[in-house]
């Protein structure tokens, strides 16, 4: 069953038991629930959607690339198990691509499937401008669900200009919209709001104002191994150690491209399928294109490699 919105805020299913008697079991409970999904949350997290659901504000996440902030809005989903809208932010993104647009090919041959059926021009436009030649974009799926709270993720949208932010600000402030043709849309259901930032530019901020904030910086290499271990459950403890402390050394580099959680991801899935139990100089050589994308990143590992510093930190001679 799709999560529902009960009275004038919102929950998650998951809390919602005999089991939790306070605040600290609740968000407990929402830790746990994001573990099974095989996302690591912090605290900071886990109490930062439990007031996303207490006071319907939404949520504001920003860190480096690759740090999984993305992957809260799809692992909330999940938990909730609800709908995902996912609207992607990019440098000249507009109202009507991120709105609704209007089915012109379609009413285009609906004029012309009609031109003798007798129908007035007013009745004719009447038509063409109905529900069903509407085509509905992320912002007005989500706010339009009829059977529950969707998850919205606003996904990077520090690559929008200011004049999207200044017209998302008005969304996220009423959560309606008008439509000239057709009237006022309203949430019914108010959906959860996950806003990520990789902050290329920054922010207003009325925007901030308005959202709750979250930073998540790269794990250190304890959480590191508890995420490789949740995500990737066949995956030796030493090689998870291995990797999380070099991915710390990496970090502290002056790379174009720092590697984020998912490039760890990424080169943990490529010694597996290497069949690799821990790691040396070799297998680190091989599988350096998981970590970097950059010709300059690419030199320099390999210099810290030649060096024997990443070995060092990975706790290995070889």
């Amino acid at each position: 069953m799709r999560a529902r919105r009960a009275g004038p805020g919102l929950f998650f299913p998951c809390i919602v038991q005999r089991g939790c008697r306070n605040i600290l079991d609740r968000i407990q409970s929402i830790e746990k629930a994001f573990r099974e999904q095989g996302y690591i949350a912090d605290r900071p997290l886990v109490t930062a959607l439990h007031l996303v659901s207490t006071l319907g504000k939404p949520l504001l996440v920003e860190g480096p690339a690759g740090v999984g902030k993305t992957e809260i809005a799809k692992v909330l989903a999940a938990v909730l198990d609800t709908r995902l809208v996912r609207l992607q932010c990019y440098e000249g993104l507009d109202v009507h691509t991120a709105l609704y647009e209007w089915n012109y090919p379609k009413q285009m041959l609906h004029i012309r499937l009609t031109e003798n059926s007798g129908a007035t021009v007013e009745e004719r436009e009447k038509e063409i401008f109905s529900p069903s030649f509407l085509l509905r974009r992320p912002l007005l799926e989500a706010i339009s669900d009829e059977e529950a709270s969707p998850v919205l993720l606003i996904d990077e949208v520090d690559r929008a200009d200011e004049e999207f932010e200044a017209f998302l600000l008005e969304i996220l402030g009423e959560f309606q919209v008008t439509i000239p043709e057709l009237g006022t849309i309203r949430a019914e259901h108010k959906p959860y709001v996950v806003l990520t930032s990789n902050r290329t530019r920054e922010l207003s901020d009325a925007l901030r104002r308005r959202c709750l904030y979250l930073w998540i910086p790269y794990p250190d290499p304890e959480k590191e191994v508890r995420i490789l271990e949740a995500r990737l459950p066949g995956i030796r403890r030493r090689l998870a150690e291995q990797i999380a402390r070099v991915m710390a050394r990496i970090r502290t580099m002056a790379l174009h491209k720092v590697p984020g959680v998912a490039e760890s991801l990424d080169w943990a899935q490529a010694l597996m399928a290497l069949h690799r139990g821990e790691l040396d100089r070799d297998s680190i050589r091989e599988t350096l294109g998981c970590l970097v994308k950059d010709q300059e990143d690419w030199e320099a590992l390999e210099g810290e490699l030649e060096k024997g510093n990443l070995l060092r930190d990975a706790g290995t001679g070889t």
